[in-house]
């Protein structure tokens, strides 16, 4: 419900999502009618942000249904529809500029079907997630571990994050849909970048050289002094 909305605020207080991720020409896969292009404004380097959905052809085939590519491809919510979603996240991939990001977010089998599958919140999910485990209680577990790791041996693909987002997520309460309460995130997200040239890395203005390069010393000061003893050895009084 609104996943995308939920998880929002989180990533508009994260430089990294700010300065390195949501940044340049995106596409939302599967974003009605919760749209990443309704956040624009919170995220400065954002370009324009194209809503792919049903209308607009199979995001299981993505890349025969459009030549654009992308600096951004975001899926909230969308990936555990698909037929075959490892193929899904190849074809997202395939549509994304060198440098670029992909990032998507799925379900957390154990915050939101808790046990049961096929889904009784939802029953057009054919597939559940999690990080990793040996064994599920789901007969169609995928582990998003080696999801990821079987596109970086295949594509090269850089794994940046894997993390569960739990947010307001209530532990100790009965089996219910969770996902109904819109404060609460239940999610894996994962991002994804698409390895691509190095920029140049220009040389900071003087203030900043100053500040680094004594910082540079001092680090180096405080080795030499402890370069004959082991550190935290001294138990004299302070």
């Amino acid at each position: 419900m609104r996943e995308l909305s939920k998880s929002i605020w989180r990533r508009a207080k994260d430089p990294i999502f700010v300065n390195n991720v949501f940044v340049g020409k995106a596409v939302d896969i599967g974003g009605e009618p919760d749209p990443l292009s309704l956040y624009a404004h919170m995220f400065p380097k954002l370009g324009d942000v194209k809503v792919w959905d049903w209308s607009d052809g199979d995001a299981q085939r993505i890349s025969s249904f459009t030549t654009e590519t992308f600096d951004l491809v975001h899926s909230s919510h969308c990936l555990e529809h698909m037929v075959d979603p490892l193929a899904a996240l190849v074809e997202w991939y395939t549509i994304l500029n060198p440098g670029g990001y992909l990032v998507v977010t799925v379900p957390d089998e154990d915050l939101y079907e808790q046990g049961i599958f096929p889904s009784t919140f939802n029953s057009d999910h054919k597939w559940t997630f999690t990080i990793f485990k040996n064994n599920s209680w789901s007969s169609k577990s995928l582990n998003v571990l080696e999801l990821t790791a079987a596109m970086s041996k295949e594509l090269g693909a850089e794994i940046h994050k894997i993390s569960l987002e739990k947010s307001g997520y209530f532990d100790n309460l009965p089996r219910f849909d969770q996902s109904l309460i819109p404060t609460i995130e239940l999610s894996i997200e994962i991002i994804i970048r698409k390895p691509g040239p190095t920029a140049k890395i220009e040389q900071p203005e003087e203030s900043v050289r100053v500040i680094m390069n004594q910082l540079k010393k001092d680090f180096k000061g405080m080795k030499s002094i402890n370069a004959t003893e082991k550190p935290f050895q001294d138990t004299s009084d302070i």
